[in-house]
């Protein structure tokens, strides 16, 4: 691993040193947060595929069902029938916070509670699947809303595992190798230095010694 091109002093072991500590405990928290968020996408996308296949089995049911009214109600009687719905839902988009990714959360709201109102027609000129198909819509509404809100919630989360991984990367096989790196050639830099001044002082100490030796002897 490359070392950092900076000046082998003192005061920039000690700013590195610096560094590698932030590095390290900036490491250790994106390698949790890794975890926890893979953990809780993990766990999103198990509830993804449960509702996903309840979702799909009741869609094909109510199309079971709508195909058999077709077939025994004109286009027009159908048309009429499905004109002027007596229910109404309004949705409502928050975020939630979750690992630093903000994730959609839905709200709904019925404009009455009467589970009837789903019928917009009168029993009499319609058919049973008719009735039977729209309320297998309704029933899984809910479900269809939260695994929407759950597919995003997985989207956006997968992108934020992505780049959290890349960051514990960068800092993991980079920028601490590069730090440790730099952190040791400082180190014998400046230990050689040590040990060049101290030769130096050595001699210039023999050399003092020896010329008041021979002034002595004057």
């Amino acid at each position: 691993m490359a070392k950092l091109n900076v000046n082998p002093t003192r005061m920039e072991l000690t700013n590195l040193k610096r560094k590698l500590v932030t590095a390290r405990r900036g490491h250790k928290l994106l390698k949790d947060k890794r975890d926890e968020l893979m953990r809780q996408f993990l766990e999103l996308v198990r509830e993804n595929k449960a509702l996903r296949k309840k979702v799909e089995e009741g869609i094909s049911n109510a199309n079971a069902h709508m195909s058999v009214a077709r077939s025994v109600m004109s286009d027009a009687s159908l048309d009429v029938a499905l004109m002027m719905p007596m229910q109404e839902m309004s949705l409502e988009i928050e975020e939630k916070n979750v690992m630093s990714v903000l994730v959609p959360e839905f709200k709904t709201q019925f404009k009455t509670a009467d589970a009837n109102d789903i019928y917009s027609y009168g029993y009499a000129f319609t058919s049973c699947d008719l009735d039977d198909a729209v309320e297998s819509l309704s029933a899984i509404m809910p479900d269809m809303l939260r695994l929407a809100e759950v597919e995003k919630s997985c989207q956006l989360m997968a992108t934020e595992i992505e780049k959290t991984r890349r960051r514990v990367n960068a800092l993991e096989y980079v920028m601490i190798p590069q730090y440790e790196e730099t952190i040791k050639y400082i180190t014998m830099k400046l230990d050689e230095n040590e040990r060049s001044t101290t030769t130096r002082i050595m001699k210039v100490k023999d050399m003092m010694l020896e010329q008041a030796h021979h002034y002595s002897e004057k």
